[in-house]
């Protein structure tokens, strides 16, 4: 598209996943902003995603106060600052607990928090979180000593008292980089994919991107226990009986 560094696209997505495991926070109908913006080579490095990852919790946290104007009752919750830990750093942290009671841990701690090298293997032989081969960076050596330029943002959600994914996002795979992790994977026959192809021919930009969902935003920001309160969709006899019982008033 010969988009420029510093911009890039968005897309007002609506999917349907019939097959997902519905609870109050997975429904069949997704709606998410995915966004991609062109960077220079030289943008890849840790210091670029914080810088990035600050300026999405500031709209974020801007939004928040802006409803407490119209609407006192929603009162702000979120820390002044997000917390930024490295997936091996929980490790070390808590090495007697999965990563979802690590995250559960980190987030009630600091509010807001931004998991990074999400995908990688850690040193308990596992990684944090799945990721692909070939969408974020969670290989690359960085900064600080470990690896990985991608990451969740997680905040806390305190009407499920739990640890609540906002955003999925990072610096993308370069050339070097998809090729390690396509070996890592064991995918290395997806190199000759058309768009791994021409990644790895240096025809395509350095980019970085994420996902954020609108009705788990949404959620979060009008205080809601189930995302049915935030959209319409189709949810079981069961669970439409149990949130009647419960007060929740599905749309």
């Amino acid at each position: 598209m010969g988009i420029r560094p510093g911009r890039g696209i968005y897309t007002d997505m609506n999917a349907l996943r019939p097959d997902e495991e519905l609870d109050n926070l997975h429904s069949i109908y997704v709606d998410q902003w995915d966004w991609e913006k062109v960077i220079r080579r030289e943008d890849r490095h840790l210091g670029f995603l914080k810088q990035t990852v600050r300026r999405i919790y500031e709209a974020i946290k801007v939004t928040e106060n802006k409803l407490f104007v119209e609407f006192p009752q929603i009162v702000p919750e979120l820390p002044e600052e997000i917390h930024f830990v490295h997936a091996e750093e929980l490790v070390q942290l808590y090495p007697g607990l999965n990563p979802k009671e690590r995250e559960n841990e980190i987030v009630r701690r600091w509010g807001a928090v931004f998991i990074i090298g999400i995908g990688g293997v850690l040193s308990d032989g596992a990684p944090h979180d799945g990721r692909a081969a070939d969408y974020d960076d969670w290989s690359s050596p960085n900064e600080e000593g470990f690896k990985g330029l991608n990451g969740d943002i997680l905040v806390w959600n305190n009407v499920l008292q739990r640890p609540f994914e906002l955003s999925s996002m990072g610096i993308r795979v370069d050339e070097e980089a998809l090729r390690r992790q396509l070996e890592i994977k064991g995918e290395s026959a997806k190199a000759e994919l058309p768009f791994h192809r021409s990644l790895l021919a240096g025809e395509l930009p350095c980019t970085i991107g994420g996902g954020i969902g609108q009705s788990r935003l949404c959620m979060f920001l009008l205080r809601k226990a189930h995302i049915g309160e935030i959209q319409s969709s189709i949810w079981p006899d069961e669970m439409i009986r149990r949130c009647h019982d419960a007060g929740i008033n599905l749309v």
